[in-house]
């Protein structure tokens, strides 16, 4: 019996969902890389996150002044309290999320967004689409991974 091989497709393109409703942005062939363009579609991609992330975390303040203090009921107490510890840890992401936004905005004005922390190579238009607040490329994330994992 012999083995057979699998036929390896080629790989698709992610597709990256607009963050905030802004369209991802498409560089055009020989265009240089963080320019204006760039840094104004990624300024604009970050602010919209941040500005929705915001809205969100007011949202979850109103809604938990708003609601009843103590159900009587013990069940629906008890499942208040869940639904609110997991909504504050969300908002808690959320507000750790913010700083990290404000950290590339800063990259921006500092002219240093879209390159690597660690090597200083292109992070890449469409790294950058898919998580905006990316602070290295690729290889030295993957890479710190692999050193996480073995530490751990």
């Amino acid at each position: 019996m012999t083995a057979r091989k699998k036929k390896v497709e080629p790989k698709e393109a992610v597709q990256v969902l607009p963050v905030a409703g802004i369209k991802p942005y498409v560089a055009k062939k020989g265009e240089k890389y963080m320019n204006k363009k760039q840094q104004e579609h990624f300024r604009k991609v970050l602010l919209a996150w941040r500005k929705e992330l915001e809205e969100e975390i007011t949202r979850t303040v109103h809604q938990m002044r708003d609601e009843p203090e103590n159900p009587p009921d013990p069940n629906d107490r008890a499942s208040q309290e869940t639904d609110m510890s997991l909504e504050l840890r969300s908002r808690d992401r959320e507000r750790k999320l913010i700083k990290k936004i404000d950290e590339a905005i800063a990259r921006l004005d500092e002219g240093e967004y879209g390159y690597c922390e660690e090597c200083g190579v292109e992070i890449g238009i469409e790294r950058l689409e898919a998580r905006p607040t990316a602070e290295m490329c690729i290889d030295c994330k993957t890479l710190g991974e692999i050193r996480e994992k073995q530490m751990g």
